[in-house]
């Protein structure tokens, strides 16, 4: 009788910190062992020497999250979790977000009711705090951080999510308390709400006006503000798609001055620019341009350079998609105010769940701007410490959840929408080359994506509560930004 439920073997086997080979024995669902020559197994999988890493966290997503104005997100836990496991992604973080008048509470069982049946993925919830009350405050989310709810965001800009100086400064004083991890969507409500209203008046409606009503410097200052609080409050955060040099100066001020001040990017930085949001007022520009709104914006190439240095040198410790599916041709999704609606009209956010790992994978790791062991600590050990998973989570070592990948290398080829999994109708790199794409994705020792073949089962993901986070101190190495 095999001790074992499943054994690769053959595995180059890649961690935060180390390269090497072995087979990994894995039982109920764990990493049971790692060695040479382990005992045969009920079923055996041939790595043939293939680079074997945990599977990726995506610690930052939107699926079928409630947004109160009519729109509609394409994506919902049946779906967006079949999209994250073909493009080798096994645990999601998505957002239970409070309605304000409404409970912190109401929100979270609201999306346990979304995710319950559906997810063949893993998953945790963060919290969206955008109504702190005194009871939210002292009773709520305190009870909830200690159920497995220890990361939540806070808004600086959106009339309907944000909250002012002092609403911040206390919600960050309960998570000093508790020991929980605040996440900080950084950018001047009041500079973005001005700078519009001028454009509009002015008849500047088309998608590309987006970028000027978001310049670098609201998302700047606001970055500042936010490690300022966080200074005054003694309090580590993590300042969540940051797009440009400005914002990564301020981090890494706070940074080399010994504060716990993490940064985060996302893909849209790196492979999307400001000419994607169109470059005149035509109908191709503003379908285009639609389909890249995201808040902050893309920026112009020499940003995309300065976030590529980001990641190589230390200022950012999380990749995350921000995943937020919004369909072109849905009129509850990009179209809810009409095809030619004006910039302020159009749903923030793109898709990217399932392209996030195989976009760094190709144009990082095999390009040789990032080794193999950053690329693994950015997508999934330093989301799982960050967010109280690790070591469940986020790594390959015995007692482990046996959350796997097995990546094929080729040559490059095109991402196309139609190859993709998730329910929206474009992807925004269309045409992008990649190089490498998931051969094998494991979910606790099962396979649901093999081969080009999606074999996940709704309902095989199962809520993680997530403990206290332990992130590491950011590094400070290599070329300063």
């Amino acid at each position: 009788m095999s001790i074992f439920d499943l054994v690769i073997r053959n595995a180059r086997c890649v961690t935060a910190a180390d390269v090497f080979e072995a087979d990994i024995g894995i039982r109920d669902g764990r990493i049971a062992a790692l060695g040479r020559a382990l005992a045969v197994g009920r079923e055996e999988i041939d790595a043939a020497g293939r680079w074997v890493l945990p599977g990726g966290i995506d610690g930052h997503c939107h699926f079928d999250q409630p947004t109160g104005d009519g729109t509609r997100m394409a994506d919902d836990f049946l779906t967006g979790t079949r999209s994250a496991a073909c493009g080798g992604t096994t645990t999601i973080i998505p957002f239970a977000c409070q309605q304000r008048g409404h409970s912190l509470r109401e929100a979270v069982d609201d999306y346990h009711r979304r995710a319950d049946g559906k997810a063949s993925v893993d998953y945790a919830f963060h919290l969206i705090v955008s109504d702190p009350t005194p009871q939210v405050l002292a009773e709520e989310l305190p009870a909830l951080i200690r159920e497995g709810y220890s990361s939540f965001k806070i808004y600086m800009t959106y009339d309907d999510l944000k909250l002012d100086d002092r609403q911040i400064i206390d919600v960050l004083a309960v998570a000093r308390e508790h020991g929980a991890m605040v996440m900080m969507h950084a950018e001047n409500a009041d500079c973005i709400a001005w700078l519009t209203e001028r454009l509009l008046a002015a008849g500047h409606t088309a998608p590309r006006y987006h970028a000027e009503a978001r310049p670098m410097l609201v998302e700047r200052e606001a970055t500042h503000r936010a490690i300022s609080y966080a200074q005054l409050v003694d309090v580590p955060i993590l300042i969540v798609h940051v797009s440009g040099r400005e914002a990564m100066e301020q981090i890494r001020w706070a940074q080399g001055r010994g504060m716990r001040i993490y940064g985060e990017t996302c893909p849209q930085y790196l492979f999307l620019s400001a000419e994607d949001l169109g470059i005149d007022d035509s109908e191709a520009a503003h379908r285009r341009g639609s389909m890249c709104i995201c808040s902050p914006p893309p920026r112009d190439k020499g940003n995309q350079e300065a976030i590529w240095d980001g990641l190589e040198n230390g200022v950012f410790q999380v990749f995350s998609s921000d995943h937020a599916p919004f369909s072109i041709d849905d009129p509850q999704g990009k179209q809810a105010a009409g095809a030619k609606a004006s910039f302020d009209k159009i749903p923030n956010g793109i898709p990217g769940v399932e392209t996030r790992l195989p976009l760094l994978f190709s144009h990082g790791v095999q390009s040789g701007r990032l080794d193999i062991c950053q690329f693994v600590a950015l997508t999934a050990t330093n989301v799982a410490k960050t967010y109280g998973l690790y070591p469940r989570k986020g790594s390959i070592a015995v007692g482990s959840d046996a959350d796997l990948v097995i990546w094929d290398t080729h040559a490059p080829r095109p991402i196309r929408n139609a190859d993709l999994h998730h329910a929206v109708d474009y992807t925004p790199y269309e045409g992008i080359e990649v190089s490498a794409w998931p051969a094998l994705t494991l979910v606790r020792g099962q396979a649901v994506w093999r081969d080009g073949e999606f074999l996940g089962r709704p309902g095989q993901g199962q809520f993680q509560p997530c403990g206290l986070p332990a992130p590491a101190r950011p590094k400070t190495r290599g070329r300063n930004t």
